[in-house]
């Protein structure tokens, strides 16, 4: 194996251990914000099947990711098009499917015990971030 081979080989792994640990923590926590502060994506939680934006899941410990995808999923089909919403899902749905983030864990069953309106499962998204963001530092 020459020296060429080796840099490539160790490069790759390096590339490898910095993607495991991607969680787009800064991305998300911007995003998440910017949503807090726009009025248009507040709407009350309605636990009837005619409501246009009914309640949210408020993820049970280590089912975070699953219900964030589930939740902005859902937010992205009922509400008026919004790019924030579309790029947040598309995030959190890259970390399930690619396990990118080891800081939270993979279930792919989004578990909870209760269920809020759009800004409660916004804030929950926010400081679980906060939590990873504070632990990265």
């Amino acid at each position: 194996m020459n020296a060429s081979m080796l840099s490539y080989i160790l490069l790759s792994c390096l590339l490898l251990s910095v993607q495991a640990e991607f969680c787009a923590v800064r991305e998300i926590i911007r995003y998440t914000q910017r949503l807090l502060g726009d009025s248009s994506v507040s709407c009350p939680c309605r636990q009837t099947a005619t409501s246009s934006c009914s309640c949210l899941p408020i993820p049970e410990r280590g089912h975070e990711l699953a219900c964030f995808v589930d939740g902005t999923k859902h937010l992205m089909e009922n509400t008026s098009s919004n790019p924030v919403i579309t790029r947040l899902y598309l995030t959190f749905q890259a970390l399930l499917d690619r396990s990118l983030c080891k800081r939270l864990a993979h279930g792919d069953q989004c578990q909870y015990e209760t269920k809020g309106n759009v800004k409660e499962f916004l804030k929950k998204i926010l400081t679980t971030y906060q939590e990873i963001d504070k632990f990265s530092a």
